[in-house]
């Protein structure tokens, strides 16, 4: 007997259905075929999607033999193509996101916000291992059941509980055959060399440690979330002003919530390093009046708080050639396309007391907002929106920093993020409408 797509698929919410990548390899073929089960039982829609990458020449044959797989089954199925000049180095890292691009194209145009993907526990396992032998703290949670892409689509792992071997033993049951990816056999790649090494007891312990941990990186980011909205206010965009008593011991949390502040403020995709992150928090709880960078953000000690904010360097004048970007990490902009983002305009307004903020500091802030005017005399701003970004958040969000990146939401005034897709959800009302600090109309600067 195979797994149970009743209990795969229990706490699934998949209202507007679910788009499934399948590679024809036998993760996918089996998430495809306990997915169907389940979709088609509760009459919601479902797409399988193979995304073709154009790096070998048989990829192609095989995405049109998962299609005819799919036809003989009465499963709706699309081919997405990366297509254009692959980059000479990090092919494998360029591949894998322009796989979740495609795949979340897909998602937005069957009109749903839901990814189904086929990791197992065999590859939850690997995840685990070789970040231990990299040494990484947090990332020993491996992936998360659910994990935000781009602050939209809900990527999903259901088979995480669920061994490679009972999902082939459960295709040849059905005389179903898949696709073997040479590349999966060969040992140049670590993921191949570290599956070879694992026992069927390291994998079990490998995925009980990652639970573990999972639970605590959880809790973690809640009490962080729960320091930042305590002790953090933001009196300009871009500027958060946070109260010393965050300060007040050595708490993981509040180390935490620095290094999440600082990357957000800074525009950086990732946080800053622990053991960087803790020293200044060091500096921080003795109280010294004090200023340093640290993530492309200047933290600024006062008697009275800290300001964390934008250093004014490499802060690029970019033009704009699609209809959404991200500028610097920390602005999302709509409906720019053909437009120039840069630094604030030179003509900054004469200063005005903020409470509780020095002058000095609001003219720093002020000068690492974004400003946009016209890249060509038949461009306008006036249908541009800027909404302010979390970097660390914005592009993958396990479900694990899920609270921590809703309390950054809520601090910079920003559009809600999806609610989980599982039933029964108790906290699912949005953070805030759209913020206060997005808008529209003519090139401006946020002053």
């Amino acid at each position: 007997m195979g797994p149970d797509p009743r209990q795969l698929f229990a706490r699934l919410d998949a209202l507007s259905g679910a788009v499934l990548a399948v590679s024809g390899g036998s993760d996918s073929l089996a998430l495809l075929l306990l997915a169907h089960h389940h979709f088609r039982e509760h009459g919601l829609p479902m797409l399988a999607v193979t995304v073709d990458h154009c790096l070998r020449p048989e990829a192609a044959d095989e995405a049109e033999t998962v299609a005819a797989f799919c036809r003989e089954r009465g499963i709706s199925h699309r081919i997405m193509v990366w297509d254009g000049e692959k980059p000479s180095t990090g092919i494998s890292e360029a591949a894998r996101e322009a796989r979740y691009q495609l795949l979340a194209q897909a998602a937005g145009e069957a009109g749903t916000n839901i990814i189904l993907v086929g990791h197992t526990m065999d590859d939850q396992a690997e995840t685990v291992a070789m970040r231990l032998a990299r040494g990484e703290g947090s990332g020993l949670a491996g992936m998360a059941d659910a994990t935000l892409y781009d602050e939209r689509f809900w990527i999903l792992r259901p088979l995480l509980s669920v061994r490679r071997k009972q999902l082939r033993a459960y295709l040849s049951a059905q005389d179903v055959r898949w696709i073997d990816d040479p590349s999966n056999e060969s040992d140049k790649y670590e993921r191949v060399r570290v599956r070879q090494s694992l026992d069927d007891h390291q994998v079990l312990a490998l995925t009980e440690r990652a639970r573990i941990e999972g639970e605590q990186r959880h809790t973690l980011a809640e009490a962080a979330a729960a320091e930042i909205k305590r002790h953090v206010t933001m009196p300009l965009p871009g500027l958060f002003r946070v109260a010393p008593q965050m300060f007040a011991g050595p708490r993981p949390s509040s180390v935490l919530a620095l290094r999440a502040l600082l990357a957000t403020a800074g525009g950086s995709p990732r946080l800053p390093d622990l053991g960087r992150a803790e020293a200044l928090y060091r500096r921080l709880e003795a109280g010294e009046k004090m200023r340093a960078t640290l993530s492309r953000a200047v933290i600024d000690r006062r008697r009275d708080a800290v300001f964390i904010w934008r250093e004014n360097r490499d802060v690029p004048t970019v033009a704009l050639n699609s209809d959404e970007a991200i500028w610097d990490g920390r602005w999302r902009i709509r409906g720019g396309r053909g437009l120039v983002v840069s630094p604030t305009c030179a003509d900054l307004p004469e200063d005005q007391a903020i409470e509780d903020v020095p002058n000095s500091i609001a003219r720093a802030a002020r000068s690492v907002l974004p400003a946009l005017s016209p890249a060509e005399v038949t461009a306008t701003a006036g249908s541009a929106t800027i909404e302010p970004a979390a970097a660390p958040f914005s592009r993958f969000l396990p479900e694990f920093d899920l609270a921590l990146a809703q309390a950054v939401a809520k601090l910079l005034d920003s559009a809600a993020l999806p609610p989980l897709p599982w039933k029964q959800q108790i906290d699912t009302q949005p953070l805030t409408e759209r913020g206060a600090s997005a808008w529209q109309g003519p090139a401006r600067c946020l002053c």
